[in-house]
């Protein structure tokens, strides 16, 4: 048996002479993520659509979740575009739906693309509702709070499903450049990630590692993480970083208070020069104002300078608790908070300086002779690769 899914590009509909770029990367995502699986992928009428085994739905569904791009989706019906076969079907979702104990309160929704069917939007829910309840005597039409809902698309031909699924949203990966994200192991760096990637971005992280203070179990941590985020793109690249002898530097020839945005400004210098390397646009960081010492706006200020592109950051306005919220939602936060500590807690002092004045930390900045450090640490960076999981 097949089963036909209909897919809602949303926002990609409002490209007008750039659409079908954005509809190309998007057919190119899926298929990056159903490689391996028999189907057959059409864009046609403002919707895209997958035909595949029955047997296969499982997997082309969990493609359709984790994909940017796609405001929504479900299994649907075809038939053609006649008042009787939109009927017949509509009859027959009605009894699957009953069978299935889904509730009997209910409405019809259609749209219309084809303006030449004789019967308008509201028409044909009108008609196929009455029909339904001829039908079915005990389901009741509720329109604020209905326990399912019949949906109808009149396109090429008639579409019926029940209850869309909502897709991520956003615009399709490779569609807004690419970006270098500073990946700790903490709460916040992947959902600013997953936010950006939902974005169009294609991204690759960086990661400071500082063994022996930092074990191979935080590491690992931080691989978790980016095979969470290779799931929205089908791909993810880690740079890895040695930190420690920059860090202890820092410790030894610098002011103490101010350890925590030296160290914050060595990881700017370097992951802006990954970047050039990598041909990225921009660094994204997953800095929330206000949140800890070093994402004061001073603070802020001081470490913007160290990089040569654009520092975005998604989670500048955001509490935590919506950041963890959002990290439970995309599967990263009970990795998060497992307790391995990564580098900027292990070398952070217990009272940082806030407000800094820029002038003075530059000066100190350059007393500390650390670019030869930097050089050599970006020589022995290691690099993995993580691929989505079928």
């Amino acid at each position: 048996m097949r089963v036909l899914y209909l897919i809602k590009p949303g926002e990609l509909t409002l490209k007008g002479k750039n659409r079908k770029f954005f509809e190309d990367r998007l057919q190119a995502s899926i298929r990056r993520k159903l490689e391996g699986i028999p189907y057959k992928l059409s864009n046609r009428s403002g919707r895209m659509y997958i035909e595949v085994d029955e047997q296969c739905a499982p997997e082309v569904d969990r493609c359709l979740r984790t994909t940017p791009g796609i405001a929504g989706f479900a299994p649907a019906v075809e038939c053609e575009k006649d008042s009787i076969h939109l009927v017949q079907e509509a009859l027959a979702l009605g009894d699957r739906v009953l069978k299935k104990g889904r509730g009997k309160r209910f409405k019809v929704e259609a749209r219309r693309e084809d303006k030449s069917f004789p019967l308008t939007s509201y028409e044909i829910a009108c008609t196929l509702g009455a029909e339904l309840q001829k039908q079915y005597p005990e389901l009741i039409v509720d329109l604020h709070r209905p326990d399912w809902t019949l949906y109808v698309e009149i396109r090429d031909k008639g579409y019926l499903y029940v209850d869309s699924e909502r897709g991520l949203r956003g615009l399709p990966v490779g569609t807004s450049g690419r970006g270098i994200l500073l990946l700790s192991g903490g709460i916040d760096s992947p959902v600013a990630g997953f936010l950006m990637g939902i974005r169009g971005m294609v991204i690759e992280a960086v990661y400071f590692h500082s063994p022996p203070y930092t074990g191979e179990q935080a590491l690992k941590k931080v691989e978790s993480l980016s095979e969470c985020l290779a799931q929205i793109a089908g791909f993810f690249t880690l740079h890895i970083v040695p930190f420690t002898d920059i860090q202890v530097a820092i410790r030894e020839r610098g002011v103490w208070d101010e350890a925590t945005l030296m160290n914050r400004a060595a990881m700017m210098k370097i992951a802006s020069r990954i970047a050039q390397k990598r041909k990225a646009h921009c660094l994204i960081t997953g800095e929330s104002l206000g949140q800890v010492a070093s994402q004061t706006v001073q603070s802020i200020g001081f470490t913007n300078r160290f990089s040569d592109i654009p520092v975005l950051r998604p989670l500048i306005g955001m509490d935590k608790e919506w950041i963890m919220e959002k990290a439970r939602e995309i599967g990263t936060y009970e990795i998060s908070i497992l307790p391995y500590e990564d580098c900027c807690s292990l070398f952070s002092p217990p009272h940082p300086i806030t407000r800094p004045n820029p002038s003075i930390l530059q000066g100190h900045w350059e007393n500390l002779g650390i670019e030869e450090l930097l050089e050599r640490a970006l020589e022995n960076m290691e690099r993995r690769t993580f691929t989505y999981r079928k």
